[in-house]
């Protein structure tokens, strides 16, 4: 959040003393102090006259003004009731010698917000200013109906959670949000990894704010939203895990509820890659989510951890098992566990598109830290996708391209299928296939690959069969 400061003191010793320490503050934006009343109340009405209409007014004014007992010619305690009455969304803080009792609660029912004493302290100023601004900043929510006014949620939110480590969850967070900004939609990717996000990797982005800078804040208005989600170059607002794993306890339940409620304000879809630990702010995601996906690979370590998980989510009364989708992950033919046991062992939904282990596709990106850049033809990508259009995150293959559509779309190994011949039966040799000489086991009836399933079902939920498992013949 970036504070805007205007300061009104008459000594020049004590405004330059004042000025230092201000532009110490971080995010602190200090103007240039003012020698006396009449022009301090002369620079907050050209602020205000900036805006055409109220809100915008709102907006161009200081959050936060310093009023020095010797500012004169009016009274300090006059000048800030004039500051309060007049412009109301303007946190005022007093510098005075004396901060005893009598004073502190004149100043108060002035109008003040705080009191700093004399001499000067770095840490006392910074409490004050900063109080002030969150202060000025949730009076401007609540005033009208400008940018800055909170409404109600109506983005979708997702959450990803992973049922350990590895199982993929940052990258299926990553496609699913960059699939639903190729379809034209409004997205927040958000890391709730707090202890060990990877979002910032896997974009290569370089960043100074995070979610904790949000943590602390009683009203999120637009202008503090922005100031801390990175706009991406893709399109999508990143809203980080701080680099300093450590401060991810300053984001506590209430804080994520607050953060992800003034996101979905403003985004038509938040996704939120909430790792594999469970901590108060991604259970509370998890709890909001109109989509709980929990990712798991196809082997015993995994989808035992994924049952774990969704227990957890009982006890805790955070989210129902039949509430919870399963995505299936590096899935292959050979794979003794099939998506209908994991079904049955966790008691989830399992969304019917799977993704194929395919990392050689995805290993040239990850290493260069640029998933955006996955080629489109990856055979994972496609099923991500897929998985975005099941979800309802943007619209399917079918509608897209009409149902009953013969094109041949990849299998799992990312070959293409040749669509088979009307008339001709599954299993046999197609004309086509004759005319180019297949022969072997795989051209027989019986043969190695006669088992194989063919392309996705109606509705294109993804790049190969999404029914049931896959099976050798």
């Amino acid at each position: 959040m970036t504070i805007r400061i205007l300061s009104a003191i008459g000594d020049p010793d004590a405004a330059r003393a004042v000025s230092s320490l201000l532009h110490q503050l971080p995010d602190a934006e200090p103007a240039p102090p003012v020698a006396d009343s009449t022009a301090l109340l002369d620079a907050l009405a050209r602020a205000a006259a900036q805006g055409a209409e109220a809100p915008a007014a709102v907006e161009a004014l200081p959050e936060v003004v310093l009023v020095h007992e010797r500012v004169g010619p009016a009274p300090a305690l006059e000048l800030i009731r004039e500051v309060a009455l007049r412009f109301p969304a303007v946190g005022v803080v007093l510098i005075t010698a004396d901060a005893g009792p009598a004073l502190f609660s004149a100043v108060m029912d002035a109008g003040a917000r705080g009191v700093v004493g004399l001499p000067l302290g770095y840490d006392e100023l910074a409490a004050r200013v900063q109080a002030a601004a969150q202060w000025a900043a949730g009076v401007r929510v609540h005033l009208g109906a400008g940018p800055d006014a909170a409404p109600g949620p109506a983005g979708t939110l997702v959450t990803v959670t992973g049922a350990k480590g590895g199982v993929g969850t940052t990258v299926t967070a990553v496609h699913l949000a960059l699939a639903a900004r190729t379809a034209g939609r409004s997205v927040a990717l958000v890391d709730l990894d707090l202890q060990s996000g990877d979002v910032a990797s896997y974009l290569d982005v370089q960043f100074r704010r995070s979610i904790v800078d949000l943590a602390g804040i009683q009203d999120i208005s637009v202008r503090v939203l922005q100031d801390a989600v990175h706009a991406h170059h893709t399109g999508l607002g990143l809203l980080l895990a701080p680099e300093e794993g450590e401060r991810g306890e300053e984001v506590d339940d209430r804080a994520a509820r607050q953060i992800l409620g003034a996101l979905r304000s403003r985004y038509e879809v938040v996704l939120v890659d909430c790792g594999s630990q469970m901590q108060s702010a991604n259970a509370a995601a998890v709890e909001l989510a109109e989509a709980a996906l929990l990712v798991t690979t196809p082997d015993v370590v995994a989808v035992r951890a994924a049952k774990r998980q969704v227990r957890l989510w009982d006890r805790l009364q955070i989210r129902k098992a039949e509430d919870t989708t399963t995505v299936v992950n590096r899935l292959t033919r050979n794979t003794e566990i099939q998506p209908p046991l994991v079904a049955k062992a966790t008691g989830t939904q399992v969304a019917r598109t799977h993704v194929p282990a395919a990392f050689k596709e995805l290993q040239p990106c990850v290493d260069a830290g640029r998933m955006q850049d996955l080629d489109n033809r990856s055979t994972v990508k496609q099923a991500l996708g897929a998985l975005a259009a099941e979800l309802g995150l943007v619209e399917s293959p079918a509608a897209r391209q009409g149902r009953g559509s013969h094109r041949a779309r990849p299998t799992l190994t990312g070959r293409k299928r040749k669509a088979i011949a009307p008339g001709a039966a599954p299993g046999t040799d197609t004309a086509e296939g004759a005319a180019g000489g297949v022969s072997g086991p795989a051209a027989r009836p019986g043969g190695r690959f006669a088992g194989r399933r063919g392309t996705a079902a109606t509705g294109g939920t993804g790049p190969f069969d999404p029914a049931g498992p896959y099976e050798e013949g």
